[in-house]
């Protein structure tokens, strides 16, 4: 991947060159920054974690918005995500970094297309990020019998008008499907430079309807919980290994059964949280419910 811009190309050399933290070395950092509002330890999380910023940007550039751009917005949500960080929840901070360095590049480019603008409900944005993968699919089909539209619709469960009304805004001004991308691009069209679906996970993440800002309203509801509540939820639903509910219940002296209980209620508490406070939407809070059917 090529940059003209020179401060740009040292930038993205730079963070993609910083160490990684460990987990311990993360909470260390974190919890200097809570509490004593250390700006060196700052500095060093949002400097390790600039990579995380680089390389979703780099995923984005498909949607024909400026490369510093999208680093500008990453490192925003970086920074979003350190104040919000609550070292003690059990997650690494470089998945919760993620969440909101992704949430804030969406949010990004819907603000910054005209034709998305004209809607923003949770299917034209699901038509937005995949239509293009799916008419890349299908377009060159020789014995397909249905219109484009309507595969679309059935491969991505969604209205056929809706998807008929997309691909009209698709070739429109804004961006047409045969258009030539950019001039370091050598002039191929969109459609010629679909990836295959199997490289097309992390343009997946980012249209799945706005769901890691989803996680990131459900990690911030967890964190109003009281501390045992707070702890369990947090060792079952946001550590990198569960914990088992008999592990929990040695650890803290009660049996697995009040465990259970416990999460149990907990999870329902975020979800009234996340629905009360409207934090993102209805949808939040139905993640919030589907996780307390399956405690």
């Amino acid at each position: 991947m090529g940059f003209q811009n020179p401060h740009i190309r040292r930038y993205v050399r730079a963070s993609m060159a910083e160490e990684m933290l460990s987990a311990e070395v993360e909470t260390e950092l974190a919890v200097a920054w809570r509490d004593n509002r250390d700006e060196a330890a700052l500095h060093r999380l949002i400097q390790a974690y600039a990579r995380l910023a680089v390389s979703f940007a780099g995923r984005f550039r498909r949607y024909d918005v400026p490369y510093e751009d999208l680093i500008q917005q990453g490192n925003l949500g970086l920074m979003r995500a350190a104040e919000k960080f609550d070292p003690e929840n059990g997650a690494r901070f470089s998945t919760y970094a993620s969440w909101w360095i992704r949430a804030s590049m969406q949010d990004y480019v819907m603000r910054n297309w005209s034709m998305v603008r004209t809607g923003t409900n949770a299917t034209q944005k699901k038509l937005f990020f995949h239509l293009r993968r799916v008419i890349a699919k299908h377009i060159d089909d020789e014995s397909r019998e249905e219109p484009l539209s309507v595969l679309v619709a059935r491969e991505l469960e969604v209205p056929e008008a809706q998807v008929e009304a997309m691909m009209g805004r698709m070739s429109g001004p804004d961006l047409s499907l045969d258009a030539p991308q950019s001039s370091d691009d050598e002039g191929r069209s969109w459609v010629e430079t679909i990836e295959d679906e199997d490289a097309q996970t992390e343009a997946d993440v980012a249209a799945r309807l706005d769901g890691e800002r989803r996680r990131a309203a459900l990690y911030d509801a967890v964190q109003q919980l009281p501390e045992r509540e707070r702890v369990i939820v947090a060792a079952r639903h946001l550590a990198e290994v569960p914990t088992t509910l008999s592990d929990l219940g040695a650890d803290m002296g009660i049996s697995k059964e009040r465990v259970r209980q416990l999460e149990a209620r907990a999870l329902a508490r975020v979800t009234e949280t996340v629905r009360a406070g409207n934090l993102v939407g209805n949808q939040a809070g139905n993640q919030a419910g589907e996780l307390v059917e399956a405690a």
